[in-house]
């Protein structure tokens, strides 16, 4: 036991190194891009407007990437969420592989076991996702009479809550008391304020802990184990 925790910090220690070295280069290649190019056609964009825009944009933005990083760390682990969030896609990608993969393999959130599943899980979706989209990029102008087809924009549109919907049902089974007044909660808010469908990522927070809160609650009253 302690030879594999020893073994997990020295790996784990490595991966924030790299970790920390990919995204720092991700970002600086990110932000210089448009402004080689710009560099390069002798053109560049007004610097009031790009600064307003990206001020707009911001306040959206940044108060989601500081939600998810909080609330999707604990599950994807130290290598996963270095991947996840370098290669994006996290919420309908990379957090529905991880927890396929952790349920197939019966890991806990926290364990060695979980951060090498998800680790893997993160990576293989990323592998893939990398192929489909190039294959995509190929097939996109002989499939375009397919995809432009009306009998199947509809089930396009519907794929991520499909998605989330057949993951999340297996949840809350598991747990009933705890999950159904946060569902029926944000399933009747979404109806009623359809804007906030847009901010997902924000609305994770006042419902994971209106489910901790009853968790606990249940847990201190004896009914739940």
């Amino acid at each position: 036991m302690k030879d594999k925790q020893m073994f997990m910090e020295e790996f784990n220690n490595k991966l924030h190194r790299l970790g920390r070295i990919t995204l720092v280069l991700s970002v600086v290649f990110l932000v210089a891009l448009p402004f080689v190019f710009g560099a390069f056609f002798g053109v560049s964009p007004d610097m009031g407007g790009f600064l307003s825009g990206f001020a707009k944009v911001g306040v959206i933005y940044i108060p989601v990437a500081i939600v998810e990083f909080l609330v999707y760390t604990p599950m994807l682990g130290v290598g996963g969420s270095y991947l996840s969030f370098i290669t994006g896609n996290v919420t309908n990608m990379k957090i529905p592989c991880v927890m396929n993969s952790k349920e197939i393999a019966g890991t806990t959130d926290g364990t060695p076991e979980h951060e090498i599943i998800s680790t893997i899980s993160v990576a293989t979706s990323a592998i893939v996702t990398t192929l489909v989209i190039a294959l995509g990029v190929i097939l996109m102008v002989p499939l375009q009479p397919v995809l432009q087809n009306p009998a199947l924009l509809p089930a396009f549109n519907n794929v991520v809550p499909a998605l989330f919907g057949a993951l999340g049902l297996k949840y809350f089974m598991k747990s009933p008391q705890i999950a159904v007044v946060p569902l029926v909660l944000m399933t009747a808010l979404y109806i009623f304020v359809p804007s906030l469908i847009s901010q997902t990522s924000l609305m994770l927070l006042p419902s994971g802990a209106l489910a901790l809160g009853i968790g606990f609650l249940l847990f201190k009253k004896g009914k739940l184990n």
